[in-house]
């Protein structure tokens, strides 16, 4: 099962996302996944919540050849046992969907069906939800300038085994992996967490930065506001001299690593 999320914006250009476009760039790429995939429907399940565009993205899926619309509906708490049920391998949806899933909602989804892949569709180049999709489980994020060809050529990848996301991003996911090898060093060497003036509440959020995690998790996890999180965030980036949050990590990563090292 694939969790795909289309753009809002695609409610004028449903068939540019899942239709075939002009550009040739892709198109071997596309032949070669079809070929690939000529023996095989890939089962998709349409959780859309604005009807005209769900209605839409249905006919044109079931144009496709080696796509079939299984189901479509709008998100509910409760949709999850319909999916499950319906066999789908790919779920679509549209980004506004994708932002109001519960936090447990694909994780779960996923829990009781291993071999549902997650692609989300639309979305916006956010390192933060990019990594927070990751940790959910995703396999494949798009944005919203996605061509067509794109679309379906990351659908049937992901489909087939393969993660997509866009290079940018794929950048973050490497280095949010390298800071949660790091992190260790940045929880133990206090001292060095001192020297950069941080206080030890600000170490304690750097930790969680570390892990990747947003203001909204680090602010649950500790009890305070969002507001509070992000004014500490602020903080640190500039006790640091750091632009962004996660060059606010690396600094004191790297000032971590070179204490630890032998004179």
């Amino acid at each position: 099962m694939v969790i795909v999320a289309v753009p809002r914006k695609s409610l004028g250009r449903a068939s540019e996302v899942f239709g075939l476009g002009s550009h040739t760039g892709f198109a071997s790429g596309i032949k070669q996944l079809k070929d690939l995939g000529r023996n095989r429907v890939i089962k998709l399940f349409l959780l859309v919540e604005n009807r005209l565009l769900r209605d839409a993205l249905a006919g044109i899926v079931r144009k496709q050849p080696d796509f079939a619309a299984v189901g479509a509906d709008r998100y509910t708490p409760a949709i999850e046992k319909q999916i499950i049920d319906s066999r789908c391998d790919v779920l679509v949806a549209d980004h506004a969907t994708a932002m109001t899933f519960s936090a447990d909602f694909v994780p779960d989804t996923l829990t009781l069906a291993p071999e549902m892949k997650v692609v989300l569709l639309g979305m916006e180049e956010d390192a933060e939800i990019f990594l927070q999709a990751v940790r959910a489980g995703v396999s494949g994020y798009l944005l919203g300038d996605a061509s067509a060809e794109e679309t379906l050529v990351a659908v049937r990848r992901v489909a087939s085994g393969e993660a997509v996301c866009p290079p940018k991003l794929c950048g973050h996911l490497f280095q949010f992996v390298a800071r949660e090898a790091r992190k260790g060093s940045v929880v133990l060497n206090q001292r060095v967490c001192a020297k950069l003036g941080l206080t030890p509440r600000q170490q304690q959020l750097v930790t969680f930065l570390a892990r990747g995690l947003t203001n909204k998790e680090i602010a649950a996890s500790l009890n305070l506001s969002e507001y509070t999180v992000k004014n500490h965030v602020h903080r640190i980036m500039r006790q640091v001299n750091a632009d962004s949050r996660y060059a606010a990590v690396q600094t004191v990563c790297e000032s971590a690593l070179g204490a630890s090292q032998p004179a």
